[in-house]
């Protein structure tokens, strides 16, 4: 049996997670940087990349030892070298390749994005593909035909901001703090969802395409008027849950209605879910009543192998069985 390291540095989250080739994941470690980045109300790509320099070899030493596996006994090393901040994948990369090369072990580059939709096979424990993937985070929002774990074919992505970017920025609007998804879910739920007739772009159009930005806008000008540059978050109150509500709905129908559509055109019977935003529990609670009425199957990771994560790099043994390894230069690729 072939135990893998793997090592996630793609935003904001220090990661490094043990797990073998049966896919059997004996320790997952994520260090956080949402204190650094809360009083910018996003992810500062440079305080990042420093923290991850800080963090890296304490979360790998850590993953290593809740795994109780030497590092010696490491067979492989895996890393998300695309996509990503550029600074910060060149940490998790750069300590990747020096590992691989230390121990004389293959290195094996993964997708950051297919890795979401592998965390689904994680959790699952069993084959999910072919499926639909919809991965939805800060930085990504897109749908995905899957015929195996590595055969991924685009079916639509954002034109704009991606939907957690949207809960960050709508969350900025209102004074709810950072991180914006987990802020505006707890601020909707006392508020009403119909309050506002907030946009649902593209949500009758049948491209596989998606678009928040305008939403945004939306919640800015409801909540502010024309006057915006002078404009002051809202006081905690009626008002302000019911702005939260009526954007996270709004959120949640079109992604929703694309998931929809998406599994209506490809003809397939399971949908699989990843990516931060799908922590979001009216997101879970939608998709699966939709689900059930096309008579499709739902696959949404526990909310640990949602956000950011080391252990869904696993994806790495689907190419360690092909021998798909990675050469000695490989570099980190942001887009």
């Amino acid at each position: 049996m072939t135990t893998f390291l793997a090592l996630e540095t793609s935003c904001d989250e220090t990661a490094a997670a043990v797990f073998t080739d049966d896919l059997t994941v004996l320790s997952s470690v994520v260090a956080s940087q949402t204190d650094l980045h809360a009083r910018f109300g996003g992810v500062v790509p440079e305080i990042a990349s420093r923290a991850h320099l800080r963090n890296l070899l304490p979360v790998v030493d850590e993953a290593l030892g809740r795994a109780n596996v030497p590092l010696r006994d490491i067979g492989c090393v895996a890393v998300h070298n695309t996509p990503g901040l550029v600074g910060a994948l060149l940490v998790g990369v750069s300590a990747a390749k020096a590992l691989a090369l230390g121990l004389g072990v293959p290195l094996v580059a993964v997708n950051h994005v297919a890795s979401h939709i592998f965390a689904c096979r994680l959790a699952a424990g069993r084959d999910i593909f072919p499926c639909v993937g919809l991965v939805v985070s800060g930085g990504h929002t897109a749908l995905f035909r899957c015929d195996t774990a590595l055969s991924l074919e685009l079916l639509g992505g954002t034109r704009d901001d991606a939907a957690g970017e949207a809960f960050d920025k709508v969350a900025a609007i209102l004074g709810l703090g950072f991180p914006g998804g987990p802020a505006v879910e707890r601020e909707a739920a006392g508020g009403n969802p119909k309050a506002h007739a907030f946009p649902r772009t593209f949500i009758d159009d049948g491209r596989l395409e998606f678009s928040f930005s305008g939403l945004k806008t939306a919640v800015l000008y409801a909540c502010h008027g024309q006057d915006v540059k002078r404009a002051t978050p809202p006081p905690p109150g009626p008002r302000r849950a019911d702005l939260a509500a009526s954007f996270q709905a709004a959120v949640v129908d079109v992604l929703t209605m694309k998931c929809k559509q998406a599994l209506r055109k490809t003809g397939l019977t399971r949908l699989a879910v990843g990516g931060g935003v799908s922590a979001n529990k009216p997101l879970r609670a939608a998709l699966q009543a939709m689900c059930v009425k096309e008579g499709a199957e739902l696959l949404i990771p526990p909310l640990a192998l949602c956000t950011d994560n080391a252990a869904m790099a696993a994806l790495a043994v689907e190419k360690w069985k092909r021998s798909e390894f990675a050469p000695p230069d490989l570099d980190a690729e942001p887009n």
